[in-house]
């Protein structure tokens, strides 16, 4: 019953905030999404909209959490930053960031993905030293199991959204390595033909096949 009445009990949030910006609802996260050309109008509404959410809160006998709230600043590379303060009551501020991590994904004011990506590395290097330990006890298919398990489940989590990401590169030098571990292939063997012999897509390949499913 816990999430159907959180879903009983902010119902009507939507309808203070759609007006002028984009509400993202996930479970107990709330994002709101801005796209406002000029920098007075943008600091003008969403400061008027920061206050329709804090009156929410109030009459709902809710608490806003300043410290886990913040804003990021979506900009082309090479763009001026604008410090835009938005506070309620001229006292209470949230601060600016240059990234924000939503849903388990590290999102970046200029979405080069480069800070989800080395947030990913460190798991994926511990993933392949598992598959490496674990290599002299378990036949191919065990690992391959073990593969998409520990290594797979990771590297496809949002990939629709970072996978054709320049820095991507070095996701997929560590499922070349995770690849040669389960063949018990040498450092310098092309990883071409083990992805085929073991009927696993390389990176980009599966950057495709999820764009394509999400398109469908």
């Amino acid at each position: 019953m816990g999430p159907l009445l959180v879903l009983f009990y902010i119902n009507d949030l939507l309808k203070i905030v759609q007006y002028n910006s984009k509400p993202t609802l996930f479970a107990d996260d709330t994002s709101l999404i801005f796209s406002i050309p000029s920098y007075l109008d943008f600091k003008t509404t969403i400061n008027n909209v920061f206050s329709q959410l804090n009156k929410w809160f109030d009459d709902n006998s809710l608490l806003l959490n300043y410290e886990k709230t913040q804003y990021v600043h979506f900009t082309l590379k090479g763009s001026v930053l604008h410090e835009a303060p938005i506070g309620y009551n001229n006292n209470n501020f949230i601060s600016n960031s240059a990234s924000t991590k939503f849903l388990g994904e590290i999102i970046e004011n200029a979405l080069s993905w480069k800070a989800h990506i080395n947030h990913l590395l460190p798991k994926l290097c511990t993933a392949c030293h598992s598959v490496r330990t674990i290599k002299p006890f378990m036949c191919q298919e065990n690992l391959k199991s073990i593969y998409y398990s520990y290594f797979h489940s990771l590297m496809t989590y949002g990939i629709i959204f970072w996978g054709n990401s320049t820095h991507s590169i070095h996701v997929f030098q560590l499922q070349k390595r995770v690849i040669r571990i389960i063949t018990d292939s040498r450092p310098s063997d092309s990883c071409r033909q083990l992805f085929k012999k073991l009927g696993i897509l390389s990176l980009m390949s599966q950057y495709f096949f999820h764009f394509i499913i999400y398109c469908k």
